[in-house]
């Protein structure tokens, strides 16, 4: 049987400048506009469908994603679906910008809801804790919702300060194009 093969960004980059390959990145759409590598096509994993996949016509077929976890998935599934030749980008996009290979970016784009969320909570949970320290305890209360708000997201997949951070007028925006 035949299994997924990790591909190193360099030698990536040779088959790509050959045109060897059919380069998909499984991540969400936010992060494939925001950076993404050329020539990569968008699939992301939640909605991949193998049989929505453009003919190789002899290409190897490589999954691409942040770390290399996500699309080692997406090529276990290709492989399980009976597709030849089927690669995984061994540590994903970061790997390749760390071996100094170009990446298309759209630096007008804000930051990730997700990483946006982190930010202000992290900020908010700094801030309630030394205010809580230095003034009074009620501050405490602060990083307490924080973190039963960020418990209920984790369970139902809702997260609220997304859903407010997403009607920000530059997220908004980013939306659209």
């Amino acid at each position: 049987m035949a299994q997924v093969e990790n591909v190193t960004p360099g030698v990536l980059a040779g088959w790509m400048e050959a045109g060897e390959v059919l380069l998909i990145d499984v991540r969400d759409p936010e992060r494939y506009a925001t950076r993404r590598i050329r020539d990569a096509r968008s699939m992301p994993l939640p909605t991949l469908d193998l049989s929505q996949l453009p003919p190789l016509d002899g290409r190897r077929l490589v999954f691409q994603c942040e770390v290399g976890i996500n699309s080692h998935t997406a090529a276990l599934r290709a492989v399980a679906a009976g597709i030849p030749a089927v690669h995984n980008l061994e540590g994903g996009i970061r790997a390749w910008r760390k071996a100094g290979l170009p990446v298309v970016e759209d630096t007008r784009r804000p930051l990730p809801l997700q990483r946006q969320v982190q930010m202000i909570a992290g900020t908010l949970v700094a801030a309630g804790t030394t205010l809580g320290y230095l003034l009074t305890p009620w501050f405490l209360l602060l990083p307490a919702f924080v973190g039963l708000g960020l418990l209920y997201a984790g369970a139902t997949g809702n997260c609220g300060m997304a859903a407010l951070l997403v009607r920000l007028p530059y997220n908004r925006r980013a939306l659209r194009t």
